[in-house]
């Protein structure tokens, strides 16, 4: 696909080359931009290798001074163009996620209204007040200030490029820090170029914003750079823990938003048809590529068999496809890698003792939203993340039996309760420990205003959302104190 006219990803901004001090030539090359739906090469990207990196964040460093030391409502402008800019081309980015993601419309539409709410939101942090006056027992002012950390790392992965780039771009960019942006290379247009190119249209000042799609070697580039003191990271829980791990030997900041495997809760007390509705969302949106995806559902054993039959037959008549040509619910997982790790994980359930109630068939990329009952809590997919359209149902009879179950698993991220008694629910919820709760809906939803993250092996915790969260990931404390005349001192 080539794209021409005055659209703002034109593919000669963005074959073969990366972004920083405007578009120049990778020295790694460039890479296919793939639609998995077909398979077709869309164009090509430039992919950034370590030499890049560190060309990057030395032109970062510099241009950060200056940017950190402009007024406030300067940044704040810069951060409101995008998010216009964000809602002008909402069309043209979202036709790219379709492409290049396999998104469905609905999925794109989010994207991009949660990409311009962040730049609002950004744009609103640049001039809160970023500090506090101390008490203190000498003659002299106290001050506890913020600053910018420098230059912010943040690594993003495919399955909402748009959104899991640009909750750490926006901010850190309105409090004054420089940002090295590395995609997934497999999303490296609706992931990195839009976002790119957004910035370029709104006025932010070269050598800001760096955009270099790459793979394992760039990451760690990135995150060993020394110039580097903070990474914001979205990833599986496998690779976190070598971010984290890196970071820490060289006792730098780590943002970890990682892996889930986030239960349902249906109380007997539930409406059944609007359960089955949002079970079958929260586990099939974006064929279950979601961190937040509904990875078990635990089901009352007095209405488990009807649920499992509602959730089976809505998976049965849930259509699947190319989203670039029909109106689907589900379009391709990303590539055969991907599909593979979901189907063995079905099957190897299945051979555990599930009984498949729906799916478990693939054509292409295309995987059938699946249902699976009676399933082991041995199971493959009910233990691991499966990142795929799998639904396990695991029945119980008790709250308490209920808690244990939801507790039972090293992630910690988001946790959904159906019951018709919501302080009901949100006394359960309290017996379990997840970063995000959600009683009556599901456990996938994300809101710029809203702080966001897991605990255990789902991350480190809210790092993302909201103006206290942004600001204490994207600057420091500094400790500033003011004598009106020069201290005396006995030597």
């Amino acid at each position: 696909m080539t794209i021409t006219g005055a659209n703002l990803m034109d593919a000669k901004t963005w074959t073969g080359l990366v972004y920083g001090d405007g578009w120049t030539a990778s020295r790694a090359g460039d890479a296919a931009v793939v639609e998995p739906a077909t398979g077709r090469e869309l164009g090509r990207a430039g992919i950034a290798g370590p030499e890049d990196v560190a060309a990057a964040v030395v032109r970062a460093v510099r241009a950060q001074r200056e940017w950190a030391a402009v007024s406030f409502e300067e940044r704040a402008a810069v951060l409101r163009r995008a998010g216009r800019l964000f809602e002008e081309h909402a069309e043209e980015i979202q036709d790219w996620l379709v492409r290049e993601a396999g998104s469905i419309r609905p999925k794109t539409g989010v994207e991009t209204h949660v990409a311009a709410q962040e730049c609002y939101e950004a744009a609103a942090l640049a001039s809160q007040p970023l500090g506090e006056i101390l008490p203190t027992a000498k003659d002299r002012l106290s001050l506890a200030r913020r600053v910018p950390v420098g230059v912010v790392g943040v690594i993003a992965p495919f399955n909402f490029p748009l959104i899991l780039g640009i909750r750490s771009i926006a901010p850190a960019l309105a409090l004054g820090n420089a940002v090295i942006l590395k995609p997934d290379p497999r999303t490296a247009v609706s992931g990195g170029v839009s976002i790119a190119r957004v910035f370029e249209e709104a006025g932010l000042p070269p050598g800001l914003l760096h955009v270099l799609p790459g793979g394992v070697e760039t990451g760690e580039a990135l995150v060993g750079d020394p110039l580097v003191p903070v990474i914001s990271f979205t990833g599986s829980t496998s690779a976190g823990r070598r971010v984290g791990e890196a970071c820490g030997r060289l006792l730098k900041r780590a943002h970890l938003e990682l892996g889930g495997n986030s239960a349902l809760i249906v109380l007997e007390d539930a409406d059944l048809d609007l359960a089955a509705s949002a079970g079958a969302w929260g586990s099939f949106l974006h064929q279950g590529q979601i961190c937040m995806t509904t990875g078990r559902h635990l089901v009352h054993a007095s209405i488990a068999g009807e649920y499992v039959a509602r959730l089976a037959e809505k998976a049965d008549h849930l259509p699947v496809g190319d989203p670039a040509t029909g109106q689907v619910a589900l379009g391709p997982l990303i590539d055969a890698r991907q599909r593979d790790k979901v189907h063995a994980l079905v099957t190897g359930s299945v051979e555990a003792g599930a009984r498949l109630a729906a799916g478990g068939t693939f054509e292409g990329l295309f995987y059938r939203p699946t249902v699976l009952d009676g399933v082991p809590r041995t199971a493959p997919a009910y233990v691991q993340e499966v990142f795929g359209p799998v639904a396990p149902v695991v029945p119980f009879s008790t709250i308490e039996e209920a808690a244990a179950l939801a507790s039972d698993t090293e992630y910690g991220l988001s946790l959904g309760i159906l019951t018709r008694d919501a302080m009901r629910g949100l006394a359960l919820a309290d017996l379990i420990p997840t970063g995000i709760v959600h009683i009556n809906d599901q456990t996938v939803d994300d809101e710029a205003v809203a702080p966001f993250g897991g605990v255990g092996a789902s991350g480190t915790g809210t790092r993302f959302g909201g103006g206290r969260a942004n600001a204490e990931a994207f600057t420091q404390t500094r400790w500033v104190t003011m004598r009106g005349d020069i201290a005396g001192y006995p030597f």
